[in-house]
């Protein structure tokens, strides 16, 4: 039998998962004498032995739902096992202990192919616990998506979940394998191992914003003082971290070791905690501490004598209270007396930066995954999605919000590869990676490097600035080179301006689809698809190929490699439209980085000047690609986290309480911002809209309900303003001609120009060809006689490849 610890008494955060129905319907399962296999879904297999013939219906770490419905399948005897046949897959299983040959699975219809036990799936890789001292690419462990077709999660040594919430451990020597069969439907392969799994947590609005965080002793005033800088600067963050800094740690009597471990302010530092932790919140920052809790409880610590009691210690012994998390009444009191305590002077959520191993007093079950999942509980008490910011623990760790990264080390290779990491992990649904921004240790200064890694930052999962504790080692902005400085800022303002299109697509991540996955998610069957690790889908408007390289000393821009999917694409900051289905070379100077729109795509963005994060804007700009047509369903949530619930009764992550259609007509060429749906109380009763689109000039009047209003702006971008209520919406017509997409990019070629650290003479004959009024395939041909630098001539024939003045 399963060894299930006894609770003694009931923890508050010790509760049945929510949405769990760990049960598979017993129509679902086929089962021999020491084997079970259950059909989840025409994709999806439980492969089960156990040599004891005893079989787990509790919940695990991983496989939290079995009950995914009914699925078509035929079942026949073969020798002592069976043979089982889908729709989409067929199982040959000989009921003995899992072998290559007595275990296969083979995939039917369209796709082929054929995986056997044992043998590699040859997936696309998943993600990994930590980038610690990783300097580049590190192994990446498996995931459920593969070229071959079949992706397998070995959930064998997980530990188990009782129905009461607790844990338990399994028996030696079963094997528990849940085999995905999708073929190159990766899409349906992350829903269903989220079907499975449970649904990545909806984040709470304000964890979208940017992050600061140092490792560095800050008192309450200088972290205040810093904090207004930022703001006097018109720099906004929406979460303040404190790193381990906020407990004792230099003070910490010697024998009690050392201040790695704590849960007592600093007085010195921090002398009245309540009112440094309101002032965060006065400037519209929510707060997390860092936590290294493997030391357990000391002496030292204000909170020792009520932690020592609750575990039957006499305090005068000064005896060290031990980390157990595999203990009920230490967890009870860790949270009872150690956090919610701090939690009531302000504390808004846990950075849990375990780094001590896997193993606990229960065998198999890791210290991290209980922090994980017992923070994740208790952080959500009071309702809401709740809040935690930890380490990856492995498959399922999607359910528990913000993952740390690690301590990644300061290069250009480090960089280059995080927006890969962080697209892969998408296999294994693991979508909201938080990476130390700027690199966290060693290294050497390097100003392109920071900027260009706050640009990645600001178009990924979360935006989190992070440093060792070395003085030399700092992401202030002001701290950089004018240019650099200026970059960097335009980039942190421009996050906060992505968080209406980034908080939309948190629900769609919580109902299954990640916010960035790599390019081979949107077309599978596409070999260029693979080719571009570094490219990746940033929600469902969006491509983003981020600048990881230094830039040429004689272009000045620097070179990424993309490969855009087909139709048409338009660069947000550039306005360069670019025809898809083939590969491109993008040059940006420093303040600018590949940030596509795909034809048809609806950008929604708070307006310049609403850097709040914590609350629905009362102005927006909606960007539009009018390509074609196209919708956006804006998602909106109530400031108080509490007041929207993260899961439904069944398991599936709720809807956002207000949502706002955004659609775009292009036939009729009609933008109709549509009425609230929902609660309306949470969005501002009037709303002053921006509508910009990507485009040139249009040739007619354009009308707001049917009244003319002014345009502003040039070919390429323009822009109308209106009032509307929110309970009714609005719709802009444009009258006139077609529009039309792309402009001369002559201009544009003048600047590279310009910029090139090259011969003038060459920069003439260059120009003259840009300037030639012949087709772009001549003008491309009369290149070739013009002896300019590659990294220039790159960049030229760039800008002349991309569409002009055509048809929208």
């Amino acid at each position: 039998m399963t060894d299930v610890v006894d609770t003694r008494r009931p923890l508050p955060v010790v509760r049945p998962l929510p949405g769990a129905a760990p049960q598979a319907r017993a129509q679902q399962q086929v089962r021999g004498d020491r084997w079970r296999v259950t059909v989840l879904t025409d994709c999806l297999f439980r492969v089960e032995w156990s040599p004891d013939g005893g079989f787990e219906d509790r919940a695990s770490t991983f496989a939290v739902r079995r009950d995914l419905g009914e699925a078509e399948f035929t079942a026949r005897p073969f020798g002592d096992g069976i043979e089982i046949t889908t729709p989409r897959a067929w199982l040959r299983y000989d009921g003995q202990e899992p072998s290559a040959h007595g275990l296969v699975v083979e995939l039917r219809g369209t796709d082929s192919g054929r995986w056997r036990y044992g043998e590699p799936t040859h997936d696309l890789g998943g993600t990994a616990r930590t980038l610690d001292d990783a300097d580049g690419r590190i192994d990446l462990e498996p995931g459920v998506v593969s070229p071959d077709g079949i992706g397998v999660v070995d959930d064998t040594e997980s530990f188990l979940f009782a129905d009461d919430g607790w844990i338990g451990t399994r028996p030696a020597g079963r094997r528990d394998l849940y085999v995905f069969a999708h073929g190159r439907d990766y899409a349906r392969a992350v829903r269903e191992l989220y079907a499975v799994s449970g649904a990545p947590m909806r984040l709470p609005r304000w964890a979208l914003g940017n992050w600061w965080s140092r490792y560095h002793p800050y008192s309450a005033d200088s972290y205040l003082e810093l904090m207004d800088r930022f703001d006097d600067e018109d720099v906004p963050f929406s979460v303040a971290v404190i790193d381990m800094d906020w407990h004792r740690v230099d003070s910490v009597p010697p024998q009690h070791g050392d201040g790695w471990t704590g849960y007592s302010w600093e007085p010195a530092l921090f002398p009245d905690p309540a009112e440094f932790l309101g002032a965060l919140h006065e400037r519209g920052m929510r707060t997390t501490l860092n936590l290294h809790p493997a030391d357990g409880v000391r002496a030292f610590e204000d909170a020792y004598p009520r932690m020592a009691e609750a575990l039957g210690i006499d305090p005068a012994t000064e005896a060290p209270v031990s980390f157990d998390p595999a203990d009920p009444t230490f967890l009870r009191a860790y949270f009872e007396v150690l956090h919610h305590p701090l939690e009531e002077q302000g504390v808004d959520f846990w950075w849990i930066d375990w780094q001590q191993g896997r193993t606990s007093g229960l065998r198999g079950v890791d210290p991290l995954w209980l922090l994980n999942h017992f923070h994740h509980l208790d952080a959500a008490r009071h309702g809401g999605p709740g809040m935690t910011f930890s380490r990856y623990a492995g498959p399922g760790s999607h359910r528990y919000a913000v993952g740390f990264s690690g301590d990644a080390v300061v290069s250009w290779e480090s960089l280059a590869f995080q927006p890969e990491f962080t697209a892969t992990a998408s296999n294994i649904g693991y979508c909201w990676w938080s990476h130390d921004i700027g690199g966290h240790t060693r290294g050497v200064r390097d100003d392109e490097l920071a900027t260009r890694w706050v640009q990645f930052g600001v178009l990924s999962p979360i935006m989190r600035l992070h440093s060792a504790n070395n003085p030399f080692i700092r992401k202030e902005p002001w701290l950089f080179p004018a240019e650099h400085r200026q970059a960097m800022g335009d980039a942190l303002r421009f996050r906060h301006r992505l968080v209406p299109y980034l908080h939309t697509m948190n629900h769609l991540a919580a109902a299954g689809t990640p916010l960035v996955r790599p390019m081979y998610h949107l077309e599978p069957y596409r070999r260029e698809a693979y080719s571009v690790p570094n490219e990746y889908a940033f929600g469902t408007e969006l491509v983003v190929a981020p600048v990881v390289t230094p830039r040429s000393r004689v272009s000045l821009l620097s070179r990424t490699r993309a490969w855009l999917p087909a139709g048409r694409w338009t660069d947000v900051f550039t306005g360069a439209v670019y025809q898809g289905d083939r590969h491109v070379e993008l040059h940006r100077p420093i303040d600018s980085v590949p940030v596509l729109l795909r034809d048809g795509g609806i950008l929604p963005l708070a307006a310049p000047g609403e850097q709040d994060a914590t609350c629905n804007p009362a102005a927006l700009e909606v960007l539009v690609a009018p390509g074609a047509s196209g919708r956006l369903d804006l998602a909106e949530d109530p400031e108080d986290d509490r007041d929207v619930q993260d899961v439904a009764p069944e398991g599936v992550a709720d809807g956002p309480a207000a949502t706002t259609p955004l659609v775009w007509d292009g036939a009729g060429r009609e933008l109709r911002v549509g009425a609230v749906e929902g609660r309306a109380d949470v969005v501002p009763a009037r709303r002053e809209w921006t509508v910009t689109f990507l485009a040139q000039l249009p040739t007619g009047e354009v009308t707001v309900d049917g009244r003319a209003v002014p345009v502003s702006g040039q070919d390429g971008r323009w822009s109308v303003s209106f009032t509307a209520a929110s309970t009714s919406g609005a719709v802009v017509r444009v009258g006139g001609a077609p529009l039309r997409l792309g402009v001369d990019p002559a201009e544009a070629v003048r600047t590279v120009l310009e910029r090139a650290q090259t011969g003038n003479p060459e920069k003439l004959a260059a120009w003259e060809v840009v300037t030639s009024g012949r087709g772009t395939v001549e003008r491309l041909a009369g290149l070739d006689s013009v002896d300019l630098p590659e990294d220039v001539r790159g960049a030229v024939v760039e800008l002349l490849a991309t569409v002009a003045d055509a048809p929208a």
